[in-house]
């Protein structure tokens, strides 16, 4: 079902997808409440800066405006669990601004903590606002208290700094007056994190893998570990651009067993190979984002190389010489996991599929303008076959923008409302998991004998009958 809110002159137009038998929430108080009607009751009107009339003018005005509220983090750096994906990644968690005492490079405080990694893996830069934790800090996360802690994936080659994802962390977890000395790290109502993929926010690569589009391992692994610290705490979780796709297939392939509460998901790229289509279909297509993006690539290639090249299936001259996005694709993701071609892989590792599988309440985000995650991508009939899932779409914003004429990201208001109606209202113990699909045949009420695995995967791990 797909319904429109009123619009007016200067607005950007927003629909809403979602199952015509939608997830009805238990609240803590009061009658229930039906799950679009939630997402659409936080989402305001868009009005966007006249300015930047079309997503192009959006996404590409990212690299020009870099304000965004200061976040400070202290990171971690884990030792991956998972034998088939060895390695290290580094965890950047949100924490209460240091007492002021010099600029750092974005004229935000000078942090005053720990720059050497006490696991000794390190780094090869620390972002700004960026301390690590003492062992012995470390050691003491853990608490009894019922904070809601968000768990977010960042977009390809980006890190816990990017622009996008402060505008978001930073309302949740700030301090109101009198709350300074609020349990936990921020000194907020909310607890973040961010998951920083390997070798992206300057951290070491300490293996020959580098992550995918479906490298689901070290965002489980930090799910599991926080639930553990944290046993009370609510969990919720959000996903950026090529994070988008990530969080997606995690929550599809942990189903009814997922440990998160509630997730949101922001500029999905979804059928991967429809939007890398999509690019090469146009000029600024090709020549600007998926050259762009290859170039950040390569340079992640360059900055790690000793690394990755223990890999002698791949070929430094090769991945030197190549100028976009697919072409590393083809030259090191294949090469790596096994994949025929950079089609194959994105095939793969898209997460449209993996929506059917998703088991908690989701609320999507997406520019119908975006110049990289595709409109043509959207799962827009698979979203209407799940009760889980809700999709608000923009007429306008472009790939991870929705500037509006303040400066501000629209973005960043219905996703904290969302987040905080969710915390405050709904009883999550109470929902039943066990809602999903019907499979049914081409005559209406027929209970087909075939079952769709929507997390069925072509790609296996050797010798261990994983799916990776």
């Amino acid at each position: 079902m797909t319904s429109l809110l009123t619009w007016t002159p200067g607005q950007n137009s927003t629909t809403f997808t979602h199952s015509s038998e939608p997830l009805v929430l238990p609240q803590k108080s009061g009658p229930k409440r039906a799950f679009p009607e939630l997402c659409k009751d936080v989402t305001p009107s868009c009005q966007l800066n006249p300015l930047l009339f079309n997503g192009h003018l959006q996404t590409m005005w990212t690299a020009v405006n870099k304000a965004a509220p200061s976040v400070h983090y202290k990171r971690r750096v884990f030792a991956s669990e998972e034998s088939n994906f060895k390695g290290h990644f580094s965890v950047d968690f949100a924490v209460a601004p240091p007492p002021r005492s010099g600029t750092a490079e974005d004229e935000g405080p000078e942090d005053q903590g720990l720059r050497e990694d006490p696991t000794g893996v390190g780094h090869t830069r620390l972002p700004p606002r960026t301390t690590y934790f003492t062992d012995k800090e470390f050691e003491h996360l853990s608490s009894e208290d019922t904070k809601p802690l968000l768990i977010t994936l960042h977009g390809l080659s980006g890190g816990s700094y990017e622009v996008y994802l402060r505008h978001v962390i930073e309302p949740l977890i700030r301090a109101s007056t009198g709350e300074s000395s609020k349990q936990g790290l921020s000194g907020g109502e909310w607890e973040a994190l961010v998951v920083n993929s390997r070798g992206c926010a300057g951290s070491k690569i300490t293996s020959s893998i580098l992550y995918n589009a479906r490298a689901t391992w070290d965002v489980r692994q930090v799910v599991k570990w926080a639930r553990q610290t944290w046993p009370n705490r609510p969990l919720y979780g959000i996903g950026y651009s090529l994070g988008a796709n990530i969080l997606t297939n995690y929550l599809g392939e942990e189903g009814e067993d997922c440990l998160l509460d509630a997730a949101v998901i922001v500029s999905n790229p979804w059928k991967l190979e429809v939007s890398n289509l999509a690019l090469k279909r146009t000029w600024l297509g090709s020549e600007v984002y998926s050259k762009t993006m290859g170039n950040n690539m390569r340079k992640l290639f360059e900055t790690h190389k000793e690394e990755i090249l223990k890999n002698k299936s791949l070929s430094e001259e090769k991945i030197l010489q190549l100028k976009y996005l697919y072409e590393f694709d083809r030259a090191v993701q294949c090469a790596t996991w096994g994949y025929p071609t950079e089609t194959a892989y994105y095939r793969d590792a898209s997460s449209t599929d993996s929506v059917l599988s998703i088991r908690i309440p989701t609320f999507c985000l997406h520019a119908r303008d975006d110049p990289i995650a595709s409109d043509e991508a959207v799962p827009y009939e698979e979203i209407q076959q799940t009760p889980w899932v809700v999709m608000c779409a923009t007429a306008g914003g472009g790939h991870l923008a929705w500037y509006e004429l303040s400066g501000g990201r629209w973005h960043a208001k219905p996703i904290v409302q969302f987040l905080k109606q969710m915390q405050a209202d709904v009883d999550f113990s109470k929902i039943d998991k066990k809602v999903g699909i019907a499979a049914k045949g081409p005559q209406g009420g027929h209970q087909t004998p075939f079952a769709f695995d929507p997390m069925r995967r072509k790609a296996h791990v050797p010798g261990s009958g994983a799916q990776h």
